[in-house]
């Protein structure tokens, strides 16, 4: 009779599992970033959460909560219910959890959804700048080490490892400042406060076509189709440059699976869409999807051991 018993209460719960998975999702749903407003990070969930909106007929709604370079977000998701109704998206947490080293999570705390959009990373100076060329900015790094000042959007941000793996590469070093988010770099760009900066391409896209600032290369060999106009690294005067970022979509490591892809489908019909699609280009990004969960984590998996090697070789600590 014990056997018995066991098995209704499992096979109960095992329906009133399946039961809470179809209604999914019954409220609104919380779409957490990282980083402040006018950033990248911020331009593609506002996307995101326009295409999840529709698609899981139920409205998303924009969080943003900046600092610690992600980790107050990562960490608001780890202590969130695993019930689908809180998500985040971000690029890999990987740099800013081996910067931080107590933090009370793991990437171990979350689980992936799906990989959303990838791009490069924009060399950007002033309009006004003496700096005409990639290597105009090489040749005077090398020349005076530390004297350039480069605005970074905080330590394990895409434009901070971007740096980073450009100083590795051209042989220079910069004087870094970090700065609370992308937006906020950039406009110190604008003010003349600092002389170089690596920008995600949402964050300045409007800029370089208005001519308010001035791109000098991506950070990718070849020039992106998302980013007409501007030369890849190579043709810029730097072979062996080559940095991209992505955005993803992650949930708590608990949320049950059938959510996991019922959020899964809605984020890839959604961001399938020409509209879409032509929203991310226009801010010179690439929407790059998952064909599930499980290979999202997987890629994600793979490609932190690069991620962290670039915080080593930055030297970066944060207590």
């Amino acid at each position: 009779m014990k056997i018995r018993s066991a098995f209704f209460f499992l096979l109960a719960a095992l329906v009133a599992l399946e039961a809470s998975a179809q209604a999914y999702p019954s409220r609104p749903i919380k779409l957490i970033v990282g980083f402040p407003p006018g950033g990248s990070a911020d331009v593609v969930a506002r996307v995101v959460a326009d295409e999840l909106s529709r698609q899981l007929e139920m409205p998303v709604v924009v969080d943003n909560k900046p600092g610690a370079g992600g980790n107050i977000a990562w960490d608001a998701l780890a202590k969130a219910p695993a019930d689908g109704y809180t998500v985040l998206t971000s690029t890999d947490g990987a740099p800013s959890m081996a910067l931080y080293k107590n933090t009370a999570f793991s990437d171990k705390d979350f689980a992936g959804v799906s990989r959303i959009s990838r791009g490069t990373v924009l060399v950007i100076v002033n309009k006004d700048s003496a700096f005409k060329n990639l290597k105009d900015v090489i040749d005077y790094a090398k020349a005076n080490p530390e004297k350039l000042f480069n605005a970074s959007a905080g330590y394990g941000s895409s434009p901070h490892l971007a740096s980073v793996l450009f100083e590795s590469v051209a042989g220079v070093k910069f004087t870094s400042i970090q700065y609370k988010g992308g937006a906020q770099a950039t406009q110190s760009i604008l003010a003349g406060d600092t002389q170089v900066n690596f920008a995600t391409a949402p964050t300045v896209m409007s800029l370089v076509r208005s001519g308010r600032i001035r791109a000098l290369a991506v950070s990718t060999p070849e020039p992106s189709p998302s980013v007409p106009g501007v030369p890849g690294a190579q043709e810029a005067g730097l072979p062996g440059y080559n940095y991209t970022f992505s955005f993803g979509l992650y949930v708590p490591a608990a949320t049950p699976r059938d959510i996991v892809r019922r959020l899964h489908t809605a984020a890839v019909k959604g961001m399938s869409k020409a509209e879409a699609r032509e929203k991310l280009a226009s801010q010179g990004m690439d929407t790059t999807l998952s064909a599930s969960p499980e290979e999202f984590d997987k890629e994600v998996r793979a490609d932190a051991p690069r991620l962290e090697n670039l915080i080593r070789i930055s030297g970066a600590k944060v207590e």
